[in-house]
């Protein structure tokens, strides 16, 4: 195998010389520099990376802990990531967190045991915030995506509250003042933030807060609809349902199908989280948008600025979302009546 003292010595110049043109770390004079890619190019000499890990400290690599698997939504995120690591000439481990606090301390420890230069974690659910202690501990690079529960680490995320209290009003400039709420997981800062606005939007509009509209939707679609199918069980149900989730809103619609209800003739619908097929169903959905592929950016910049500068200020990011209309928010159904 072709090693970079080969390189030197065909090229007639140092090994520093070469390094430098191979990681382009300073400026080579421009024919010694195309005499060595020339080399380089007709010997198929590629950089040992394990050797120039042990003797910078860093694998240019950045570990990615999150829940992919069972929501599609992190699929984009981790596109997004992945491709600004490429212009990092970063390398990319991925790992299925499912949400499980045991699962996710064991595959963040494996990564920083494969010594990530940086991770980049979508926190689960844990009340003793296991994973969060561990990483502070040894001080690795770290920036918290989608899921922002503690400013001591970096994080991006939006607005979650804002979001959804923007759903609500839009359900009630429709009439509508029986609004119930399918939320995710307990224990998750997401849910108890977009609760939060859901309810503050319900008092602000005189409507008040009933506890028995609020359904618990978890993260997976079967523990959605069922909880849809119990809210609509009430002696007075909702003309109207905001979705907490991608797949609460896909819960939701195979609940509603069952049952034989009919969107928005029968009752509206809105969701958080935009999706590539959403207009695929019928009526296309009305749901927010999150800035998916900036959130993934803007988590790998903040990480890659983490790694450079490990003592500076921790920050939070949090970016807007956007409102797609379509068509399945309509007006109370005339049999509810214009009180409902």
């Amino acid at each position: 195998m072709t090693t970079i003292v080969d390189i030197a010595r065909e090229a007639r110049v140092s090994v520093s010389t070469v390094s430098h043109v191979v990681n382009g770390t300073r400026r080579v004079a421009p024919a010694t520099a195309r005499a060595v890619r020339e080399i380089v190019a007709r010997t198929g000499y590629s950089a040992n990376a394990v050797a120039r890990a042990l003797k910078t400290s860093r694998t240019r690599s950045v570990g990615i802990a999150v829940s992919v698997a069972c929501n599609p939504y992190f699929g984009d995120i981790v596109g997004a990531i992945e491709g600004e690591c490429a212009l990092s000439g970063m390398m990319v481990f991925l790992s299925d967190t499912r949400d499980d606090p045991e699962i996710e301390f064991d595959v963040v420890r494996a990564l920083l045991q494969r010594r990530v230069d940086g991770l980049i974690l979508a926190p689960s659910a844990d009340p003793e915030r296991r994973t969060l202690r561990y990483l502070a501990e040894k001080g690795t690079p770290c920036v918290l995506v989608d899921r922002t529960p503690d400013p001591s680490f970096d994080q991006v995320g939006v607005d979650n509250g804002e979001a959804i209290a923007g759903l609500v009003q839009r359900v009630a400039a429709r009439g509508h003042r029986r609004i119930g709420y399918v939320g995710g997981a307990p224990g998750f800062d997401t849910t108890m933030e977009r609760v939060a606005g859901y309810r503050a939007a319900l008092v602000d509009l005189g409507l008040g807060f009933d506890d028995g509209l609020v359904g618990i939707g978890n993260t997976t679609v079967t523990a959605a609809a069922e909880a849809v199918r119990k809210l609509l069980a009430r002696p007075q149900r909702p003309t109207a349902l905001v979705c907490g989730n991608n797949l609460c809103t896909i819960g939701a619609m195979r609940a509603l199908r069952a049952l034989g209800l009919r969107v928005p003739a029968d009752l509206s619908l809105v969701g958080f989280d935009d999706f590539e097929w959403a207009e695929l169903f019928e009526p296309r959905l009305t749901l927010i948008a999150q800035p998916v592929a900036e959130i993934g950016r803007r988590a790998t910049q903040l990480l890659m600025e983490r790694i450079a500068e490990p003592q500076g200020p921790p920050r939070t990011v949090r970016l807007k979302t956007s409102l797609i209309e379509r068509e399945s928010c309509g007006d109370v159904p005339e049999a509810c009546g214009a009180s409902a």
